[in-house]
């Protein structure tokens, strides 16, 4: 039985965790035929309702509930909207309410919006990233890409690199890597690693060429550069000589080790200009598995019908 609304990757247990990556594995497949469609939720409506900029989450999104056939209505905050005119959160809920919706995908800059909405409305909610709160589905795609590439998540070691302190990212996945059996260390400037990290079952190091060696995958995070009121580091470049991703950097990974970002990248901070053109760099891969992940989560919440689409290839 899935959960209603995904506000958190705390309501997941292990086994609906591997019922959702089950599941994408179908709406892969469908990703890779010629008409790129199943009707498993003909008949629907999903709305995204996005309060923050993006790209790759709202069309990843999009794009994954109408290969399922449902149809999709897109609301941006902007001056174009009645957000502008002075409209809430709140009002703007109640409208969506109205309309009869069957999900609501909602991103906004202030942590816990995505679960106050779920008290105002009927459909499900799913949070595509509530300010530095969580990002349940970005850990969702991630540990699915992870199991692709390894076969497994339990007992790898995983470093997660950067600005822990306001990513959302960090913190969903830190949550759903450790609840699957990995090993996390974060590692980053003291002034961007929260002072409670020590207390979220990971281990921690300012230290990432003592690091590299010993890591599987290295998951660089994106310098959250409009959520910092204050200079938490000199300049970016000090970040990038201290923790950034170079050449000299990977030549100390594991011949097999992978890296991760969940993007848009910032090139010459987090990572060297020329690393995401590497094998090894597979945010491809990401991008490709949150849609398929993506429709798996809405196949499996809004009950789509009861048999996964068959295999063009049975």
């Amino acid at each position: 039985m899935m959960i209603k609304h995904l506000l958190s990757i705390d309501q997941l247990s292990t086994d609906q965790i591997d019922l959702v990556l089950k599941t994408a594995d179908s709406f892969g497949e469908v990703g890779t035929r010629t008409i790129k469609k199943v009707p498993a939720l003909r008949g629907r409506t999903v709305c995204n309702l996005f309060f923050e900029p993006s790209t790759r989450t709202r069309l990843s999104f999009e794009l994954a509930a109408k290969r399922l056939s449902a149809d999709v209505i897109t609301f941006t905050a902007d001056s174009k909207t009645s957000v502008s005119k002075g409209e809430s959160f709140k009002d703007t809920a109640l409208t969506l309410q109205a309309m009869g919706l069957d999900a609501i995908v909602v991103r906004h800059t202030s942590g816990g919006a995505a679960k106050r909405l779920s008290q105002w409305v009927d459909a499900s909610v799913l949070n595509a990233g509530d300010g530095s709160n969580e990002h349940p589905t970005q850990a969702l795609l991630d540990l699915y890409t992870i199991k692709q590439r390894f076969g497994r998540i339990d007992g790898l070691h995983i470093g997660i690199v950067g600005d822990v302190f306001h990513s959302r990212v960090a913190r969903s996945n830190i949550k759903a890597m450790t609840k699957m059996g990995a090993h996390v260390t974060v590692i980053g400037p003291p002034t961007l690693l929260p002072v409670t990290v020590g207390s979220w079952g990971v281990d921690v190091s300012t230290d990432l060429d003592a690091m590299l060696p010993k890591l599987d995958i290295v998951y660089l995070l994106r310098i959250q550069k409009e959520r910092q009121v204050d200079q938490f580091f000199p300049s970016l470049r000090e970040y990038s000589m201290f923790w950034g991703l170079d050449n000299r950097r990977v030549g100390l990974m594991k011949p097999e080790a992978l890296i991760m970002h969940p993007g848009p990248i910032n090139r010459g901070v987090e990572i060297a200009g020329d690393l995401p053109e590497m094998e090894r760099f597979i945010v491809a891969d990401q991008v490709t598995n949150g849609i398929a992940v993506r429709a798996s989560l809405m196949f499996l919440m809004l009950g789509g019908s009861q048999e996964l689409p068959p295999s063009e290839k049975s």
